[in-house]
């Protein structure tokens, strides 16, 4: 490591809260999927910023609307108008099928005012109505009330008292689920591929079900798609590859391709449980923001783009398929769609991970055993080779132990 790499290293030890465990990598610029740390060394980029660089680095569109929207105005009050803003809300109503755009800061902020929405339309029915469902293994966040809606207890520890009102059941069990509804149900929120916990998809018909379940006990069916949304299923919104609507998506992550946003989009119905003064923000929807939004929301919903996604999607599935099959007492399980996939190891993989970062390929492993792959939806199948290749060679040294 370099003097420059030490001293940035001291510098946040010094400095910086530690609530991330780092790679002892410095990052300096990238383009398209490949990155550079500050000594020059180069990386394939497999985990796109966790599914934000979208566009990959450095595209030139996104870089130019940047440019131009800060010498134009950089923030602007939400109490007046900005055609930024305006252009993006109408672009997320028209391919969401919904009613009303609310832009925030992240996905937690999202999740956050899909919560109190939600809270605020039930309740003007029933003040009892407060029931939210979400799914063990979830991740919403990690403000309190989207903490409280994760479904994994060890982010919830020494944090208590947590906010009530959230219930938890299996993803993929309809069964469950309905035991758990009933008239005092408000809604049930659930990622429609979950990502943090596993890269898990809905089972054939689950997303269906839990549609009518909803309808049956008039709750609304809000669909997190923090992480699976914005093309990266293969569809804009994944919820389009399972024949269900919600009442109310979430997006944040890839939305402005690396520039912080996030929104919540609900139906006509549900957007006028909220009046002025019921949400805010300061920065949400700046203009900024919303400049680089656009710039994704008229470039990944093209048919083109989707289909790329689609066939590299497969293709990167197909050459992980074959991997389980070479090394089965290594690989338990492939799964995912589009360019949110997931290989399932019976060996902790952080080692692979840390092994693969040593030969220039940024990987990551969530709950352990997973090999989550988000890359950003530009990549090549000559960058997918690369990436099957180095597990070829990870997965054979670690079969010979």
């Amino acid at each position: 490591m370099s003097d420059l790499d030490n001293k940035i290293f001291a510098e946040d030890k010094a400095s910086y809260v530690p609530v991330f465990q780092r790679y002892k990598v410095v990052l300096d610029h990238g383009k398209g999927a490949e990155v550079w740390d500050v000594d020059g060394k180069k990386y394939l980029d497999f985990l796109g910023g966790i599914a934000v660089n979208v566009l990959g680095h450095d595209d030139p569109r996104l870089v130019d609307a940047i440019t131009k929207q800060a010498h134009k105005m950089l923030h602007c009050s939400n109490l007046y108008y900005t055609q930024p803003q305006a252009d993006a809300a109408e672009k997320l109503v028209k391919l969401s099928g919904l009613g009303k755009a609310f832009f925030g800061n992240s996905g937690a902020e999202a999740n956050e005012g899909a919560i109190k929405i939600a809270r605020k339309w039930a309740t003007a029915q029933d003040p009892e109505k407060v029931q939210i469902i979400t799914a063990w293994m979830s991740f919403h966040g990690r403000t309190y009330a989207t903490l409280t809606a994760t479904g994994q207890p060890h982010y919830q520890e020494g944090l208590g008292p947590v906010p009530g009102g959230f219930d938890y059941v299996h993803y993929n069990d309809l069964e469950e689920l309905e035991k758990m509804m009933s008239e005092k149900t408000c809604a049930v929120m659930l990622e429609t591929i979950q990502g943090e916990g596993g890269v898990y998809t809905p089972a054939p018909g689950y997303l269906e079900g839990v549609r009518k379940l909803c309808d049956k006990y008039h709750a609304l069916l809000i669909l997190d798609e923090i992480q699976a949304g914005i093309g990266r299923s293969g569809k804009f919104f994944a919820y389009q590859k399972y024949g269900v609507k919600p009442d109310i998506v979430t997006l944040a992550k890839g939305l402005a391709g690396g520039v912080p946003i996030g929104a919540f989009v609900v139906t006509d119905e549900v957007a006028n449980a909220f009046g002025p003064g019921d949400h805010g923000t300061t920065f949400g929807g700046n203009p900024l923001a919303c400049a680089a939004a656009n710039v994704i929301l008229d470039t990944i919903p093209q048919p083109e783009f989707l289909q790329h996604v689609e066939e590299t999607g497969a293709y990167f599935k197909a050459g992980l398929e074959r991997l389980a099959k070479k090394y089965p007492a290594l690989v338990k399980d492939v799964r995912g769609t589009g360019l949110i996939l997931g290989m399932e190891l019976t060996i902790p993989g952080t080692p692979i991970v840390n092994q693969a970062l040593e030969k220039g390929f940024i990987l990551n492993c969530t709950v352990g055993k997973v090999l989550r792959f988000i890359p950003p939806l530009i990549v090549t199948n000559e960058q997918v080779d690369a990436v099957l290749g180095v597990l070829d060679e990870l997965l054979g040294a670690a079969a010979e132990k």
